[in-house]
């Protein structure tokens, strides 16, 4: 509607209306040049200068998209093509994490939700000793006496823990239940932690990352995966001084999220 009102403009013209036709063209660039990405206006704190938005469909969809977004003087922009990626098999559910939880279901232990919120990201992690070129996040190798610990009744809930050289590798014998770090498949191969439920809630959801999918279109456990050259591209340009976090939820339910405090 703006852009018809400014050519009519242009064809009605006279002298006088030069300031006019200066002040619409501007509100046209202006238009032009703002990021839609969608985030809330005083959602992400001032200091993080890199987001990874993931937004589905709806709370019980499977297929989400994944953008790289940055700080643009007071907006954000997208960097790169959206990424196609999957979450959980029963969808999203509120997380323990830096927001506030809004309307629609909680994720809980075991539910096949993966976790909708705001979140800060972890370790990364995956078949090799060192990380791959150009990744600046923090890397660790694993290998099979690597786990993390979902059993919601031991003090080592959603913590990483390994297994002593000097013991046999039970896991167990440590706990009811635990995720392999070191799996068997390539899942794994490239992968970060996501740091929902930081304080261990006992059933709130343990073992969240970002990984690779099992095959293209594939939902998960709880965790959000994508194609590994995807991943990959994403882990090279997280910069840890940018402070990233990760905002994860359905399309129409991002304009109305909140940080944990204040907002």
């Amino acid at each position: 509607m703006l852009r018809v009102a400014f050519e009519n403009a242009v064809m009605l013209a006279r002298p006088w209306r030069i300031p006019l036709l200066l002040v619409c063209g501007a509100l046209l660039g202006a238009c032009a040049a703002a990021p839609q990405t969608g985030l809330p206006v005083g959602l992400v704190p001032a200091a993080t200068r890199q987001v990874l938005l993931v937004t589905t469909g709806g709370w019980d969809a499977t297929d989400a998209t994944v953008q790289r977004l940055e700080r643009a003087g007071g907006g954000w922009a997208a960097i790169g093509a959206p990424i196609r990626a999957t979450v959980g098999r029963s969808g999203l559910g509120w997380g323990v994490g830096l927001h506030r939880d809004g309307r629609g279901p909680q994720k809980y232990e075991g539910d096949g939700r993966a976790p909708a919120g705001m979140f800060e990201l972890g370790t990364a992690f995956g078949y090799t000793a060192t990380a791959p070129d150009g990744v600046r996040v923090p890397w660790r190798g694993t290998d099979a006496r690597d786990y993390f610990v979902d059993d919601a009744s031991s003090p080592d809930y959603n913590q990483w823990r390994r297994i002593g050289e000097d013991e046999p590798n039970d896991p167990r014998a440590h706990w009811n239940s635990c995720e392999e770090l070191r799996r068997s498949d390539h899942q794994y191969e490239l992968a970060m932690v996501v740091a929902h439920n930081a304080g261990c809630v006992p059933g709130r959801g343990s073992a969240i990352f970002l990984h690779v999918w099992r095959e293209p279109g594939s939902a998960t456990s709880g965790c959000t995966a994508m194609d590994r050259e995807d991943l990959l591209a994403v882990l090279r340009w997280l910069d840890p001084a940018a402070q990233p976090l990760l905002v994860q939820a359905p399309a129409r339910v991002l304009p109305s999220m909140r940080p944990a405090s204040g907002g």
